[in-house]
C-alpha cells in the first residue's frame, strides 16, 4: 500500500475552502421577499366649498384694532428665544400668533425678520416646524408661500 503524506498547510487550505463553500451555497439560495407594509390611509380633510378660491385678504378676519396692537412698539424688556424658519399656519386660526418648539408656555412676544420688520404675536408652544398666522404673514409683507427665518422674542 502506498502512503500519501500531506503537508499540514495544504490540509488547512482544503478544509478552509470546503467550509467557505458551505457559506457560498447559502448565499445562492433565493431569499424570501418581505411582505409589503400596508399603512392605513388617513381620511382627507374636506374644507367647505367657497367658490373659486379666496384671497388672503378675504381669509384674514383680524380687525383694525388687532392690527394696530400687533404693530405697536413693545413696552418693557424682551428676551430672545431663538430663530426659526416659519411656514404659514392654518388660516382658520385667526389672530397674530406663532407656534414653535422654542416656546415652552403661552405668552406674549414678537417676531422679527432680518430686514427689521416685526409684529407682536401670541407665543404658543408647538411641535415640529414653526408656524406663523396668516395675519402675521400679511403684517410682515410676506408671500403666502415664503419660508422666512424669524427671531422670536418673549416679553
Amino acid at each position: 500500500m502506498k502512503r500519501v503524506c500531506l503537508n499540514p498547510a495544504v490540509v488547512a487550505v482544503l478544509v478552509a475552502g470546503s467550509l467557505s463553500g458551505c457559506g457560498m451555497m447559502e448565499r445562492l439560495k433565493p431569499t424570501p421577499k418581505p411582505a409589503p407594509i400596508v399603512a392605513p390611509v388617513a381620511e382627507a380633510v374636506v374644507l367647505p366649498a367657497t367658490g373659486a378660491g379666496q384671497s388672503a385678504a378675504a381669509l384674514d378676519q383680524t380687525t383694525a384694532a388687532e392690527k394696530a396692537a400687533a404693530a405697536a412698539v413693545p413696552a418693557g424688556s424682551e428676551r430672545m428665544l431663538g430663530t426659526a424658519v416659519v411656514g404659514l399656519g392654518s388660516p382658520a386660526e385667526q389672530g397674530f400668533w406663532i407656534k414653535s418648539a422654542l416656546i415652552a408656555a403661552p405668552a406674549k412676544g414678537r417676531v422679527q425678520l432680518a430686514s427689521g420688520a416685526s409684529v407682536n404675536v401670541d407665543l404658543l408652544p408647538g411641535t415640529g416646524g414653526a408656524l406663523l398666522s396668516l395675519a402675521a404673514f400679511r403684517a410682515l409683507g410676506l408671500g403666502l408661500t415664503d419660508l422666512p427665518e424669524v427671531t422670536i422674542y418673549a416679553q
